[in-house]
C-alpha cells in the first residue's frame, strides 16, 4: 500500500506501508518437528491464541498450504 508522509509544514512525499514481518521457529508436536515461518505480526497474535496446529489445521483446509 503507499501514502503520503505529510511533514508539519504539509509537505507531501510518497511513502509504503509494508507488512511487518518476522522469521520465527514454530515446534509442532504431532510431528515431531520444526518449522520456520515468515509472519505477519497478526499471524504471530493467532498463533499464540489457538495454537500452531489448530492453525496449521486451518491454513490446509482453506488452501495456503498443500
Amino acid at each position: 500500500m503507499f501514502g503520503n508522509n505529510v511533514s508539519f509544514s504539509i509537505n507531501k512525499t510518497r511513502r509504503r506501508f509494508n507488512v511487518n514481518l518476522s522469521k520465527k521457529r514454530f515446534y509442532i508436536p504431532e510431528e515431531d518437528r520444526w518449522v520456520t515461518l515468515k509472519v505477519s505480526a497478526k499471524a504471530l497474535k493467532t498463533i499464540n491464541k489457538k495454537g500452531i496446529s489448530a492453525v496449521l489445521k486451518e491454513a490446509k483446509a482453506q488452501g495456503f498450504i498443500k
